[in-house]
């Protein structure tokens, strides 16, 4: 009953698999080998049951006692160690086992030096049972009893009544459901079930409520009955609550039978709405059980469910689920705005208003939590209250706090017991990640935490199932923009977080970081750039660690400490999850990672690991090796193969030249993404992995010795891989043979399950007869790329599902005719799916026709054809939804455009034969590249473009200028690029454009007014030569153009000055670049006032400005570069100006500066500046001490080719540097070696160090 009603304690999936690992085989023949004391074991047992008899209340009672959560926590640690010690002894038989059958014994034994199987066995397990029996022994003083199924949740039953005037956001959803309600929208249902599904607290109770109180609904339906059905499912209570809301007396003598008599007599012929409060019960017969009576209403009677549980909405609706979204920013700050501030307003209290804002934007749309905080800051006026309400975590707040922890709490409270597992396990996901759902599940594969039979499950397929189960409850949310991907929302997150307590841990600077402490197991790291010793000093307090798993940051390379590999091998043995990915310094992986024998999950992606060493092959337990991405890596450990527990091997962009022998062997894998032939390595192992799914790509296909390897490979029967890549070389071979290729390429035929195939560099002169079969209908894409030997290509338009066709590089191909389209049924459309089509590299191909061009290509909606220059004729003549069409380089094209009515996009590049007629109006950008066409072919192209957004031309000789008065005011992006004859004043037409690229070759240039575009938000001008000022429009009136945020001037030699003081200003402007000015002789005056919001200027290149603005600069700016500016520099030396009022400045960056020997100097930098970049300063031979003293938030120090630079100095560099940079200085370099250096003991304080491509950290 405990389990039926509340879904068991945390612990009891724990307990169950320790008593699962004590009868299994192993153990057991372990301790009679080693003759241990049986007795011991068999004491186990009880005393972990009687344990497990209190664990429900336990939980129970943990929330308000701290006394019973130490408990639970010690408890926790010492199944922790039991699980452990229990994976040892699996280990060490397995091991035992595997030595046995092993041809070849290089493995050290498995009691080497310092094992921690030297331990006396029957000590470790008195250990145990000394803490077990000790914590079961407190249970009466901590107040702990069996349970009997009483639960300790019980959410107070919602009534239909609402008050309207409290609700935000939900009047959108309100009308579509009263939409399904509406007897207009009758649907052929007898009655329908309507599910409104949401995570705890989104409002599912109100939307119901709101609904139920429409003067409409009273009107539609004569009977109407709201019931809180709850947790526990009670058909009696239910019929009983029906009966009584349609007024009707029950007596308290009435079995079930009479009370669905007496309904069913009541409902008969009438019209009824039921609200079914707070659903959770999934058992379908129970609910056939209760809707017998509302079969006898009359037709179209509506019954509204409320769920947390897709599932069970997938059980009773009849209609479309209704799922509940968060509310926006604005209505959750609505409603909490109406709970926070009584009698008074928030413009009142401009502080506490900035704060409850950042509140509202932690609630993330949950309505319930807006509400409760609200209430909870109700008529407190004291901005530290409001700020610590911001800055706690949610579940650590009183308890009137309101209702967000009993709400969601109740969501993880009647979670079964594996399943609380898996989800506290979230907890190492630093708020808002975005995870993968095959991720998460090999993780908790690792872990230990799927519970199947190891003689017919599947460990993955009941993961599947428990991602599900959690998604469905709403504990998992799936990314709009991404569906492979999911996040928690925060609240969830806390929730998982105060679930797993101490023993998880993330380390994260940005605020969501937890402390590790003795009892951390699971530990997650956010990596940064750089990661020092300093982060995982505390690493070694966590000596029971079981996971250490790396989180990708937004930065490219990340690089972390060189002592951490060693301390998590040689001191973490009991790691299962080990993830050091894209650490970038990591290039070598220790012998010693043999130590780790309980390692299911290894992650190095994208790292710079170049080899594998072979006592990885001892990891046995080892399930998932990841190493995409590592583009050193040339081979795997020769003895791959005995890693027979292995899953999933991804290898994807790595060098890896052949695999190793007896891949064939790996019989559990179900990913392996890349398989190489080399010399020595066979297609044919592949025929022994039954269990590959996924992706597969094939290469070295040239190295396949006979057509029956390959039929060995037994692709035809591996019914999961869905993607499927076959490569041969690139490199021209003399002695190919094209027959014996196809013969190859014909016996690589795969499942006709398959999605995606790509074939590349193939050398047959056709394809086998299953490359574009009808029966492969669940393809999806196809690629065929540099297949150069092929006469023509195969039958794809048989393929009833292909969305996409790449074709590229079909050097022998002339024709595209019939045997393109296939000899389908006359029925099927031949590319009946098509929606992108691209053909590129072709350049024999010449003509191209079918005779049911007509039927084809109905839904394609994208076509590109790009390097056909002997392309004649023709195209197909109609695409009715075609939205974009490329076509490049195809000199000799002629004819028509097809007709495409829904086209948005066209690019055309070298195709003066085509004939242009009038595009349509719908079109919304046309990019126009190395074109003869003239002025009057443009006019007519563009004559019916009234909505076009985009127009980008360059290299078009004969163009002079756009067609004036056709042009709509939608054009916002106008690009004009090397056209020699184009007359710019007309552009000065188009007032409304948003963004403005104007490079070389134009109609002379001389003055360009900014004032004549008001929208402008970024303009870039490149390589005009005659271009001499920039500025405002001649007139009285002062210019403000406000959308301007970005303006680029890059080579514009005889640009003199900028004359917008008197006329202009753009106080929005946030980007200002000029490079290659070099007659530019200043920037603009009162640059402070013109610009204020100004936060980046580069200067490159400017040779004759000498110096900044007098007034000067702008005080947001942030980042300042500067390169070549001789003059400018000069007047730095000279002091002529300085930086140091810039109290916004964190960045500078000075290069290409060849007078300057000693830097900097100590009026230059301000105090705020964070970075440093010194960069080819090749006569720089001292930095200056006292110009660093005072840059006490100084972080990085860049110091790039600057050949003559001799030493750091006498004084230690800043203390606030965390990261120093040494690049093509030769002469520092050695000075700055650690510990042998000069300068080493000025440097050594700072954590990041990287002289040249040495990390020392």
């Amino acid at each position: 009953m405990a389990e039926a009603l509340v879904g068991g304690a945390f612990l009891s999936a724990s307990l169950q698999v320790i008593f699962d690992r004590m009868a299994s085989r192993e153990v057991l023949d372990f301790i009679r080998g080693k003759k241990l004391e049986n007795g011991l074991l068999k004491k186990l047992k009880p005393t972990l049951m009687s344990v497990n008899a209190v664990l429900d209340d336990a939980e129970n009672k943990q929330i308000t006692n701290p006394t019973v959560r130490s408990w639970i926590d010690e408890l926790k640690n010492a199944v922790y160690d039991a699980e452990d010690l229990l994976d040892e002894i699996d280990a060490k038989a397995l091991r035992n086992r595997m030595d046995q059958t092993s041809t070849v014994k290089q493995v050290r034994g498995f009691f080497s030096s310092l094992n921690h199987f030297e331990e006396p066995m029957e000590s470790r397990l008195d250990e145990i049972l000394g803490r077990l029996e000790s914590l079961f022994n407190q249970k009466d003083t901590l107040g702990l009893k069996e349970s009997r199924g009483e639960k300790a949740f019980l959410r107070p039953p919602a009534t239909s009544l609402v008050d309207e005037s409290g609700v935000y956001g939900r009047d959108d959803e309100k009308e579509a459901i009263l939409k399904l309600l509406d007897p207009e929208y009758a649907s052929e249902n007898q009655m329908d079930w309507i599910p409104i599904v949401g995570m705890g607290g989104i409002g599912k109770t109100t939307l119901a409520q709101l609904i139920y109180n429409d003067e409409r609904v009273k009107e539609w339906f004569p009977l109407r009955a709201w019931v809180c059905v709850s947790e526990e499912f009670d058909a009696f209570r239910v019929t009983k609550t029906i009966l009584e809301e349609i007024n009707c007396s029950c007596d308290g003598s009435q079995n079930l039978n009479q009370l669905q008599l007496q309904l069913k007599e009541k409902l008969s012929g009438k019209k009824f709405l039921f609200v079914l409060d707070d659903v959770w019960h999934k058992r379908y017969v129970d609910w056939e059980e209760l809707k017998r009576p509302f079969t006898s209403g009359a037709k179209n009677s509506k019954i509204i469910v409320t769920t947390r549980d897709e599932n069970v909405a997938s059980i009773l609706r009849n209609v479309r689920t209704y799922h509940l979204n968060f509310l926006s920013n604005g209505d959750c700050w609505r409603l909490f705005e109406k709970h926070a501030f009584i009698n008074t307003s928030p413009s009142m209290h401009p502080n506490l208003k900035v704060i409850g804002e950042a509140i509202v934007e932690r609630c993330k749309g949950l309505p319930l939590a807006a509400k409760a905080l609200g209430g909870l800051l109700r008529c407190k006026l004291d901005a530290d209250e409001w700020d610590k309400i911001l800055r706690s975590n949610l579940w650590d707040l009183p308890d009137d706090a309101g209702t967000i922890l009993p709400a969601l709490r109740l969501s993880y409270y009647y979670l079964p017991s594996h399943l609380k597992r898996c989800f506290a396990y979230c907890s190492i996901f630093p708020k808002d990640y975005e995870f993968k759902k095959e991720e998460l599940i090999r993780l908790w594969m690792a872990e230990g935490l799927l519970q199947f039979s190891r003689v017919n499950g599947n460990a993955e397929e009941r993961g599947n199932e428990y991602f599900k189960d959690l998604m469905l409850r709403s504990f998992f949310q799936q990314l709009s923009g991404d569906k492979s991907c999911f996040v928690m929302h925060d609240l969830i997150s806390d929730l998982a977080k105060s679930v797993a307590g101490e023993f998880s841990c993330i380390l994260d600077i940005s605020g969501d970081s937890s402390e590790i402490t003795r009892n951390t197991r699971h530990l997650s790291y956010v990596q940064k750039k750089y990661d020092v010793l300093k982060k995982f000093e505390t690493l070694s307090k966590a000596k029971g660690l079981r996971t250490f798993l790396t989180l990708e940051s937004s930065s490219w390379l990340c690089y972390v400490t060189g002592h951490i590999m060693h301390d998590l091998i040689v001191k973490f043995r009991y790691l299962r999850v080990f993830s050091l990915a894209k650490c970038n310094n990591i290039n070598e992986l220790p012998e010693e990672i043999d130590n780790l024998k309980l390692l299911r999950y290894l992650d190095l992606s994208k790292t710079s690991v170049k080899r594998l060493p072979n006592s990885l092959s001892t990891l046995y337990y080892l399930q998932t090796l990841l190493l995409f991405g590592c583009f050193c890596l040339v081979e795997l450990p020769k003895d791959m193969r005995r890693l027979i527990n292995l899953h999933h091997l991804n290898i994807r962009e790595t060098k890896l030249v052949m695999m190793p022998q007896g891949m064939g062997k790996l019989k559990e894998l179900r990913t392996l993404t890349d398989f190489v032939l080399g010399n020595g390595s066979s297609v044919n192992e592949l025929g022994k992995l039954e269990h590959l799914c996924g992706r597969l790509a094939i290469s070295g296909l040239q190295n396949v010795v006979s057509a029956r390897d390959a039929k060995d490979a037994n692709l035809k029967n591996k019914m999961n891989l869905k993607e499927l890549e076959l490569i041969w070389t690139r490199v021209d071979l003399i002695d190919y043979d094209s027959k014996h290729d196809r013969e190859v390429l014909e016996q690589l035929e795969p499942h006709t399950n398959l999605e995606h195939l790509v074939i590349r560099f193939y050398r047959g002169t056709r394809f086998p007869e299953w490359v574009g079969r009808s029966s492969f209908s669940n393809v999806v894409s196809v690629e065929l790329r540099d297949c150069k030997y092929c006469f023509s290509l195969p039958p794809l338009g048989q393929l009833s599902a292909l969305k996409s066709l790449s074709i590229k590089g079909f050097a022998r191909v002339e024709t595209v005719g019939d045997e393109f389209y296939g000899n389908g049924h006359a029925s099927t459309k031949p590319f009946g799916s098509l929606e992108i089509l691209r053909f590129e590299d072709m350049p024999e191909w010449e003509e191209w026709f079918c005779s049911r061009d007509h039927e084809a290509f109905n839904v394609l909606q994208e076509l590109s054809i790009r390097k056909c220059p002997k392309l004649t004729k023709s195209l197909p003549r109609h695409l009715s939804l075609l939205r974009k069409l490329e076509i490049r380089n195809c000199e000799k094209l002629g004819g028509m455009l097809p007709r495409a009515p829904s086209i948005c996009q066209l690019d055309v590049e070298r195709c003066d034969g085509l004939q242009l007629d009038p595009l349509p109006c719908g079109l919304r950008r046309l990019a126009i590249f190395n074109s003869h066409m003239n002025d009057s072919i443009l006019e007519t192209m563009m004559q019916h473009c009234t909505c076009l957004e985009e127009l980008m031309m360059q290299d078009c000789s004969n163009i002079s200028s756009l067609p004036e008065g056709s042009l709509p005011n939608t054009l916002k992006t106008l690009s004009i690029e090397s056209c020699p004859v184009w007359d710019y004043s007309k552009i000065l037409l188009f007032k409304f454009l948003e963004s403005l690229c104007i490079e070389g070759g134009c109609h002379p240039l001389e003055s360009f007014p900014l004032g004549s575009f008001p929208m402008l938000g970024s303009v870039d001008i490149k390589y005009c030569e005659n271009l001499k000022w920039i500025g405002a429009l001649d007139g009285p009136h002062h210019q403000h153009l406000a959308c301007l945020n970005s303006l680029k001037i890059f080579f514009c030699p005889n640009l003199i000055s900028f004359q917008i003081e008197e006329g202009l200003s753009a106080t929005n402007l946030t980007a200002l670049t000029l490079a290659g000015c070099r007659n530019l002789k200043s920037l603009p005056e009162h640059m402070h006032s013109l610009f204020p919001s100004l936060a980046f200027l580069s200067v490159l290149f400017c040779p004759e400005i000498e110096s900044f603005p007098r007034d000067g600069l702008p005080s947001k700016l942030e980042t300042i570069d500067m390169a070549k500016s001789d003059r400018l520099f000069a007047g730095m030396m000279r002091r002529e100006w300085s930086l140091r009022a810039l109290p916004s400045l964190t960045t500078f960056e000075i290069r290409d500066a060849r007078q300057i020997e000693c830097f900097p100097d100590e009026h230059l930098l301000p105090s705020s500046l964070t970075h440093l970049g010194i960069v080819n300063l090749p006569n720089l031979k001292l930095l200056n001490g006292k110009g660093f003293q005072h840059l006490t938030s100084l972080r990085e120090l860049w110091i790039d080719v600057c050949p003559t630079l001799q030493s750091i100095g006498p004084n230690k560099l800043p203390d606030s540097l965390s990261c120093l940079v040494i690049w093509g200085c030769r002469l520092l370099g050695k000075r700055c070696k650690k510990k042998t250096g000069a300068d080493w003991p000025n440097i050594s304080h700072i954590p990041i160090i990287k002289i040249e491509d040495e990390v020392i950290l």
